[in-house]
């Protein structure tokens, strides 16, 4: 098997093309890294939110029966039927 010497240019496009492979790899694998903790923080908050919704009806409730139906005027602190 014959062997033949690179141009220096060549090698230097070979380096160039790994190190951006390279590059692209560690970037890739950040990001990945970055959706996944996104994606537990997306589902701490959907699960916040469940726990929200609950209480949000369960009060719905709770006034609904004491009072009746209407509506609540907040800044007046109160409830209108």
């Amino acid at each position: 098997m014959a062997e033949q010497k690179l141009a220096p240019e060549e090698i230097n496009e070979i380096k160039l093309i790994q190190k951006t492979q390279e590059t692209l790899v560690t970037s890739f694998g950040e990001l990945e890294f970055q959706i996944q903790t996104l994606e537990l923080q997306k589902e701490k908050l959907v699960e916040q939110l469940e726990v929200y919704k609950t209480k949000e009806k369960e009060l719905a409730n709770q006034l609904s029966q004491k009072y009746g139906n209407g509506t609540i005027n907040i800044e007046k602190e109160v409830f209108q039927s």
